[in-house]
């Protein structure tokens, strides 16, 4: 992707590490619009899929699955592209958003029709809408997930950053909970729900990728003319840049931490609606309710884990947020209906644990590019943001067509269009269950002993930053 502009465009100039309240607010306003549309489809397209589509289970896991690997696929490749988009307007990521936020508001919608087709039908307009919609999602996110190391190069200034970035992702989070909420008492018809839903949520999406746009500009033109002048001219091929990609050690570390984490985060997500209707015994309505309260936690206690990690560092605050969420994903496997209390207690405790899950590992990603700059001479985010999300979304997309095949193993009954919800049998409320707090427990437990050995610490971090400041400060020289 390539754009020019007029000879008199002048370049602005990165003058502080420290950012400025409107930047900090428009690049989390950037995360708002994908986050909003990714947690009601984490939250929502599986039970939409069995329970208003009236697709079996295996198929609906076996659609979200397809999706996630081709989103996987096409990760790295956009990194790449990213990398080497040259726009005098708009830098290298920027583009993308400008270009990509209607296609994806639209596509997204469409996701939340039931057209009148056969299941096999059905089947395959979710399959290739899903491919779509994965595909525009990568095309505005990713390449602004590689933004936050040309936002500030400051060790807990980034830190920082990433909470603004996740106080706007879950905040979509929360405000589409609410809306949800909001709809489902007001609209009796379950398929009427999530159109009306998605419609809402994709002009929210498009508005907020617009605003970060607006807002990051100036400070992302000024890192590009810096970076331009200072980026050594070597050129490598894609094959050579995965290589020095996977040969950098504490990237795999990074990798298997988001990957675990992210694990536990999606495939709770995905199951708690049936756990809620199916094991509580409540009604569809009170599902955000319970989602708020562990989204609400999360907003909360970003910023206390923030600047928490300024004191004790991100390793400490990540063993910290795990090791309660493990107590209350043990906790929840037990849970009995009528138990609402204990219910929202457990669910205050995850979202402890998620917060984390959100803010650590992408703060650890920008110090890993630094590294690999001092070592390469080349500053490479997209290829790294590319592999960290793919090798993330094919384990995801594999957990998410195990439970879709379990629940339908263990002999889950898919709902009727224009019928009340079945009564499910005591072999798939077991499922439900394993799936809400035993299998999240195990991802977690292996992301904490990946994090334990993760090499990166401030002192190595500030080492590496006053080598660059060296090489750079010779190469303008």
């Amino acid at each position: 992707m390539t754009d020019s502009a007029p000879d008199s465009y002048s370049q602005p100039t990165l003058k502080s590490e420290k950012l400025d309240l409107k930047t900090k607010l428009a690049y989390g306003a950037g995360d708002l619009g994908p986050a909003i549309t990714a947690n009601v489809s984490i939250f929502f397209l599986l039970i939409f899929f069995t329970n208003v589509a009236g697709i079996p289970a295996g198929l609906a896991g076996s659609i979200l699955m397809i999706g996630k690997i081709w989103d996987a696929v096409i990760d790295p490749i956009l990194g790449v592209l990213s990398d080497k988009t040259k726009s005098r307007r708009w830098g290298r990521r920027l583009p993308w958003l400008l270009y990509g936020a209607i296609p994806f508001g639209i596509f997204f919608f469409l996701q939340w029709m039931v057209p009148p087709f056969s299941v096999w039908g059905l089947f395959c307009y979710y399959a290739l809408i899903g491919l779509t919609v994965q595909s525009l999602y990568t095309v505005v996110n990713l390449p602004y997930t590689a933004m936050t190391p040309e936002l500030t190069q400051d060790y807990d200034e980034r830190t920082k950053l990433n909470s603004f970035r996740f106080a706007f992702s879950i905040g979509g989070s929360i405000l589409s909970l609410i809306l949800a909420k909001v709809i489902f008492d007001q609209i009796a018809d379950r398929q009427q729900r999530y159109v009306v839903l998605a419609a809402i949520c994709a002009v929210i999406a498009v508005v907020s990728l617009y605003c970060c746009i607006w807002g990051t500009r100036d400070r992302i033109m000024a890192f590009e003319a810096k970076r331009t002048q200072t980026e050594e001219s070597t050129s490598l091929t894609i094959g050579e840049q995965i290589k020095i990609v996977l040969s950098n050690k504490p990237f795999l570390f990074v990798i298997g931490i988001y990957l675990f984490s992210w694990l536990g985060v999606q495939v709770e997500a995905s199951i708690i609606p049936y756990f809620v209707v199916n094991c509580m015994r409540l009604k569809e309505s009170d599902v955000p309710t319970v989602l708020i309260a562990v989204q609400g936690t999360a907003l909360v206690m970003l910023f206390v884990w923030s600047a928490l990690s300024e004191r004790i560092g991100k390793k400490a605050v990540y063993f910290m947020g795990m090791s309660l969420w493990i107590i209350a994903a043990g906790g929840i496997f037990f849970l009995q209906p009528g138990q609402i209390g204990l219910m929202y207690l457990v669910a205050v405790m995850t979202g402890i644990g998620v917060s984390t899950a959100y803010l650590i590992p992408w703060s650890m990603i920008p110090d890993i590019i630094e590294l690999d700059e001092l070592k390469t001479g080349q500053r490479r985010e997209g290829i790294f943001y590319g592999f960290m999300v793919l090798l993330q979304k094919f384990g995801l997309a594999v957990g998410l067509f195990l439970v879709g095949n379990a629940l339908q193993a263990s002999g889950f009954k898919t709902a009727v269009a224009g019928q009340p919800l079945p009564i499910q049998p005591e072999s798939a409320l077991f499922a439900i269950r394993s799936a809400t707090g035993p299998l999240p427990t195990i991802f977690l437990i292996c992301g904490l002993f990946l994090t334990y050995f993760y090499p990166i610490t401030r002192e190595v971090h500030a080492e590496t930053m006053l080598k660059l400041k060296e090489r750079r400060e010779a190469g303008e020289k």
